[in-house]
């Protein structure tokens, strides 16, 4: 061999010596990395309650509820351990693991106890409207969130390399789950019929939102109408459907009935929609072109897809847990689901993403519906008992409006004008309390700031603790009896207390890492995002207190 063939030969040779050591080492890295899914998921249905995934269940496909139900993990008792049980403060709780006291979100809308302003949960004045006229639909950002979420978590664990992407009809229910870091967040403007965003995030939407909104889908939707997706004399509510002492009718409609005639309401198509199952459908087709749009589990840092379904509620709302028109909509989003779990096989990878879904809070019985069905239930005339306590605190104190808002089931003091007054905020506070126990349909009235010494059961106690903010609730919490809640004798269903029917929510997971199986010990909202960041293996959001349910994980 010369010269030149040897060191042809030793270069070839110390080449491939390089080229073996490289793979090894990149063999190493990706033996070693951290095992993730590429897409986490979160559902949200807003006003789902728990024995809706059984009282249906013999009605639901395979592909949706029941999927989830007997491929994946089922969290039989999980409940709201605070108080107001509404939309802000469940999707807070879901995504920060954390209760009122802490994430700061007392309430849908909440009182600046040291001004008396009233402040919505995520208005924000800012930033501006992105995609839509409207001056105020997007004026909104999660500022007001004292804390971090599961999804802040995530991008703070990737150093903001994994893609956060939030979708809701309802603003709170895409912006709170986003957290503070998303690359994106949602929501529809009813006014004209656009998804849209706000400055916090961006100065423009994508032109896939744009084309999306271009589309009209909402209109293509209701042209259709809404009837029942089976025969209806199949349905469980049929002999009910005409109640109108118990269900709210649509505008412009002789009775709750079906079907309902949606084409024929093109003046209120753009709002129309959220009150109707295809809110939902709409939700989750942009969800799915979020996914393609924006390579949502193309790579693999995990990204994570953040969606609330808000129609279940304007519709729970409106007709009551005991309806036809609650019960089509949970078969006609059952049917969505399978369709969107279709879809994630396909695109992801089936085992390649893990799914939960959970509710923000659940819904009552309607009470002229229990009352007629011979059960203890009423209603708490809130307005009135707030005229009353002014009046009483006027005479005896010579003190006007000492009362603020009895708003989230609590009382809201005017301090400016009981320190005018010179009267004594404990005084002000020993004659309200005794004033509301002696009221109809009361339970407890509990001074907040001494819940831990109140002689009440020790779950409601750690309700009212956990729900009270010093500086946005009020500082008197009014426990009502079960089966009663705030209204004057109206249709449909509500929720904000801590009846069972309001706090029992369902909490499923299915795909990467989840077994499955199920299992009936207690477990509360705040366990949910523990759960999330321990299968992710990151660090929990700061103001966590729940703990993992670590039964569901492989």
């Amino acid at each position: 061999m010369n010269s030149r063939t040897f060191l042809i030969s030793l270069l070839i040779i110390s080449t491939l010596s390089v080229s073996a050591q490289q793979k090894k080492s990149a063999a190493a890295v990706q033996s070693t990395a951290v095992s993730r899914p590429k897409l986490m998921v979160g559902i949200v249905v807003d006003q789902m309650r728990w024995d809706y995934l059984y009282r249906f269940y013999e009605r639901y496909g395979s592909g949706g509820f029941k999927r989830m139900l007997n491929e994946g993990f089922s969290v039989e008792n999980t409940y709201i351990n605070y108080l107001p049980s509404v939309t802000a403060v469940g999707h807070a709780t879901v995504y920060t693991g954390s209760v009122p006291a802490i994430h700061g979100m007392a309430g849908n809308d909440f009182i600046e106890q040291s001004t008396g302003r009233i402040v919505y949960c995520v208005e924000d004045t800012t930033v501006s409207t992105v995609g839509s006229g409207t001056v105020v639909a997007g004026k909104m950002s999660p500022r007001n969130l004292l804390t971090t979420t599961m999804t802040d978590e995530l991008r703070l664990a990737t150093n903001f390399r994994s893609k956060v992407i939030a979708v809701a009809s309802k603003d709170r229910g895409s912006i709170i789950p986003g957290g503070h870091t998303a690359n994106a967040g949602y929501w529809y403007d009813e006014d004209t019929g656009n998804w849209v965003t706000s400055t916090y995030y961006m100065n423009t939407l994508p032109a896939w939102v744009s084309n999306f909104n271009a589309q009209k889908y909402h209109e293509k939707y209701l042209k259709q109408d809404w009837n029942t997706l089976y025969p209806i004399n199949t349905y469980i509510q049929s002999t009910k459907d005409d109640a109108t002492r118990y269900e709210g009718k649509f505008a412009g409609t002789a009775s709750p009935t079906f079907p309902v005639k949606t084409s024929e309401m093109s003046d209120r198509w753009a709002n129309l929609i959220t009150a109707t199952p295809y809110g939902s459908s709409l939700t989750l087709d942009l969800a799915k072109a979020a996914v393609e749009n924006e390579q949502l589990g193309a790579d693999a840092i995990t990204d994570f897809l953040a969606i609330s379904v808000s129609s279940p509620d304007y519709i729970g709302h409106q007709f009551g847990p005991n309806s036809i028109e609650v019960e089509d909509t949970y078969l006609r989003l059952d049917r969505d689901l399978a369709t969107f779990f279709s879809y994630l096989d396909t695109k992801v990878g089936k085992g390649n993403y893990t799914v939960f879904l959970t509710a923000d809070h659940a819904a009552q019985q309607n009470a002229n519906f229990m009352i007629d069905n011979k059960i203890q239930a009423g209603y708490f005339l809130t307005s009135n008992i707030q005229r009353q306590l002014n009046t009483l605190l006027e005479n005896d104190f010579k003190v006007k409006a000492a009362v603020r808002s009895l708003s989230n089931y609590q009382v809201s003091l005017n301090y400016q004008a009981i320190e005018a007054g010179k009267a004594s905020v404990a005084d002000v506070k020993k004659i309200i309390i005794e004033f509301l126990q002696k009221q109809q349909g009361v339970a407890f009235a509990v001074d907040a700031e001494q819940a831990q010494t109140v002689n009440i059961p020790s779950e409601y106690r750690e309700r009212v603790i956990n729900g009270y903010n010093r500086d946005r609730s009020g500082v008197i919490q009014i426990i009502l009896k079960p089966a009663w809640y705030s209204g004057t004798g109206g249709t449909g269903a509500t929720h904000g207390t801590l009846n069972p029917g309001d706090t029992r929510i369902p909490f499923v997971l299915m795909g990467w890492g989840i077994k499955h199986g199920k299992t009936n010990n207690p477990y509360n909202m705040t366990d949910i995002a523990p759960t999330i960041t321990g299968l992710l293996r990151i660090q929990e959001p700061n103001g966590n207190i729940g703990k993992a349910v670590s039964e569901a994980y492989k």
